[in-house]
């Protein structure tokens, strides 16, 4: 097949842009890419600026793309150990990637006479050099800590491995109008249902999906998430209306292992067809901002916070961690912002 690849600004973020002559094949494996999107504007296929997606459309060279035969071995060894602490699978497999992409750097040297110089390096001459983000190298970073804690004789000195300063980016957030259009866009009961689920419990797409109807509990009015991010059970309340509708919607699709399934019975609804769900009720409802499905979670905390939640009742709806995580939203919330006056206005 025949197509090249070039990195674009597409509505102010880096993308891929795959071009290539009409062909199914083809198609078929751009769908299957992360983030893959038709941009009618440019007429071209284009998926997220990820390093697989860099990898895979040849952005970056696949020479000696493998560690050395020892860097492999401890590559093996580092994963059992991620599994043995009962990581998540995303996790190992975001870790090991990254390993791989280090040690591939530094194939033709000993694992253990790398040094902090040679992060450092890695860094300025791989990373920024490719432009990746700020936050891929902090997973490259927390990759090596974890990495190196496992290597017995080692010259790297963990606590001295730094951070890249990260960019202070707000979370994107839509008003209550915008919401409500997007909620109203469907009439598909399963469409509408879902959408409507991750704006008003705050959920993660990953946790909506995970749902199962024995999750809500309609007696006590909660929802209970289990094993969230972190690996971490929480509750979060069940609004009234979202009961209401939820019965409506089991009464007519009648889920059987999972809330919301997919075309086959007892098999979870895929994220990306719950991205499609979204892309499409923008379409209907006429919004042009490009909303994720993450937007939804970031409004639904603003706007707990605009009615006068409790930051801390905010942090335990969310599940994070840290309060410095969700004191974020105080930065987006427009309540108080909006009854400070202008000296403009009394010229």
């Amino acid at each position: 097949m025949n197509w090249s690849a070039k990195i674009i600004t597409h509505k102010k973020v880096k993308r891929i842009a795959v071009y290539f002559e009409q062909n199914i094949q083809m198609q078929e494996k751009i769908k299957e890419c992360e983030g893959a999107l038709w941009s009618t504007t440019k007429a071209v296929w284009h998926v997220a600026d990820t390093v697989e997606n860099r990898f895979r459309f040849e952005l970056i060279p696949h020479s000696q793309s493998l560690p050395s035969r020892e860097g492999i071995e401890q590559i093996e060894k580092f994963i059992n150990n991620l599994r043995s602490q009962r990581y998540s699978n995303s996790t190992v497999v975001s870790y090991s990637d990254a390993i791989k992409s280090f040690l591939t750097y530094y194939r033709e040297k000993p694992v253990n006479e790398i040094t902090n110089e040679d992060v450092i390096i890695y860094n300025n001459d791989y990373i920024l050099k490719h432009d990746f983000s700020a936050s891929y190298q902090n997973q490259i970073v927390n990759a090596i800590k974890l990495f190196f804690q496992t290597i017995r004789e080692t010259k790297i000195v963990i606590d001295k491995i730094h951070r890249p300063k990260r960019a202070k980016v707000l979370p994107n957030v839509l008003s209550k109008k915008e919401v409500k259009l997007i909620l109203d866009a469907h009439s598909n009961i399963k469409h509408k249902t879902m959408l409507a689920v991750i704006y008003s419990c705050g959920l993660r797409c990953g946790e909506l999906l995970a749902l199962r109807p024995i999750d809500i509990d309609s007696k006590r009015n909660i929802v209970l998430l289990k094993n969230s991010k972190g690996k971490k059970d929480r509750i979060v309340p069940l609004s009234p209306k979202i009961l209401e509708m939820l019965r409506e919607y089991y009464k007519i699709c009648k889920p059987k292992h999972y809330l919301f399934e997919g075309q086959i019975e007892g098999r979870a609804y895929k994220a990306r067809s719950l991205q499609l769900i979204l892309k499409q009720a923008l379409a209907k409802s006429g919004i042009k901002k490009p909303v994720t499905l993450h937007w939804l979670r970031h409004s639904y905390a603003t706007h707990l916070l605009e009615n006068g939640t409790d930051l801390r009742y905010i942090q335990e709806l969310l599940g994070h961690n840290s309060s410095k995580t969700t004191e974020i939203y105080t930065h987006v919330s427009t309540k108080s912002i909006q009854q400070i006056k202008s000296p403009f206005d009394d010229l």
